[in-house]
């Protein structure tokens, strides 16, 4: 069973930056689309940002412009940078291979990393 480890997350004040880390236990390559997900307390999951096994990128409009995604194929590992913080970004943050549409994914969730954004 493939296991997806999210880190980075912590508490940072409004305008300030992060960078979440992704590292599955198999292969990154053995994935199709890698995205990053969050879910805020109340609120249903989203999915933010998803990159290509070829490195093509998209992003939500909810924070495209503020949030990058990127992944390293030597270092095994999918990133999201995250800048200028807003504390509507406060949630817990999550990976997963994207495989449908309606949030279906093709891994058991992890644990995901939070993300606190103070004001």
């Amino acid at each position: 069973q493939v296991q997806l480890v999210e880190s980075g997350g912590g508490l940072v004040r409004a305008g300030g930056s992060l960078r979440l880390s992704c590292v599955p236990s198999v292969s990154i390559l053995s994935l199709g689309a890698v995205g990053w997900y969050r879910q805020a307390p109340g609120k249903q999951r989203e999915l933010l940002a998803a990159i290509a096994r070829g490195g093509t990128t998209s992003s939500a409009d909810s924070v495209k412009g503020r949030f990058i995604i990127s992944r390293d194929n030597v270092k095994n590992a999918v990133y999201l940078q995250m800048n200028s913080l807003k504390p509507e970004d406060t949630a817990v943050y999550y990976c997963n291979e994207p495989t449908g549409p309606s949030l279906r994914v093709g891994q058991p969730w992890g644990q995901g990393t939070q993300v606190t954004v103070s004001s």
